[in-house]
């Protein structure tokens, strides 16, 4: 939801079809077969109800499942690995980055074979988090033992002398009031969300193909596999207004 947010306000003229896979998340302890297995379901549910393109939103999927995305879909694939890694790259100063992930993140290794790839000299140091998303689908975004939960995790990265800490989880952008000061207020903290969304932004303006003249007159729609009263009210939090979260079928 962070990243669609950050989608709507960097194009507010181009409808939206959103799908979070709110029955099966977490997606970060499950094994990359089932993270594959879910990425084709859900990309084909949102290209069946209209989309042109496809955006993955969760560092997990895209992680595991982008480039097989990529082979097996017509159609233009975006995820937020690759636009968090240029941001990084881009503003640290002492070549030491730090990288806070899902398990299933952190195990792929994406960040540190793109980071090596694009700037072999920056260090990467990597810690896997499991506990942050259940504490935000949980709604525990100013809680004690969410601080206490953050501090352990960053400790390692502290130590390491990071001056640019990636949040390698969608999730992870609610907690950004609490990790800033925890990881230090020197360091640059990136979230991809604006990244990608600047960059679809542009890969529409050059591409006026996939315009809005074709779907004119839809607005925007926001489905979940399960419908919560805590994912209510995280979308109202996220998007500042309250947002209708449409079930979607049994079969994705």
């Amino acid at each position: 939801m962070t990243v669609a947010r950050a989608i709507e306000e960097a194009l507010p003229d181009y409808p939206l079809i959103y799908f979070g896979d709110t029955a099966r998340s977490p997606y970060g302890p499950k094994s990359p077969e089932k993270i594959i297995q879910y990425s084709r379901e859900n990309t084909g549910f949102l290209l069946a109800r209209g989309a042109r393109l496809i955006v993955i939103a969760c560092n997990s999927a895209a992680s595991v499942a982008s480039d097989l995305i990529r082979a097996e879909f017509d159609v233009p694939v975006f995820e937020v690995i690759t636009p968090a890694v240029r941001q990084a790259i881009a503003v640290t100063a002492n070549g030491r980055i730090g990288v806070i992930g899902t398990r299933a993140t952190v195990r792929s290794g994406v960040y540190e074979k793109m980071i090596a790839a694009a700037a072999p000299g920056v260090r990467v140091e990597s810690s896997p988090c499991p506990l942050l998303v259940p504490l935000v689908e949980e709604g525990w975004l100013d809680r004690r033992e969410t601080k206490m939960v953050v501090r352990r995790y960053l400790h390692p990265l502290k130590l390491k002398q990071i001056d640019t800490l990636v949040l390698g989880c969608t999730h992870y952008p609610l907690l950004r009031a609490i990790i800033q000061p925890r990881i230090g207020k020197k360091v640059r903290v990136i979230d991809s969300a604006a990244a990608v969304a600047a960059e679809l932004r542009t890969f529409i303006e050059e591409n006026p193909d996939i315009g809005v003249d074709s779907v004119a007159g839809r607005g925007n729609r926001y489905y979940v596999s399960d419908v919560t009263d805590t994912g209510l009210k995280i979308a109202a939090k996220i998007f500042g207004r309250k947002i209708n979260l449409e079930l979607a079928d049994d079969n994705l």
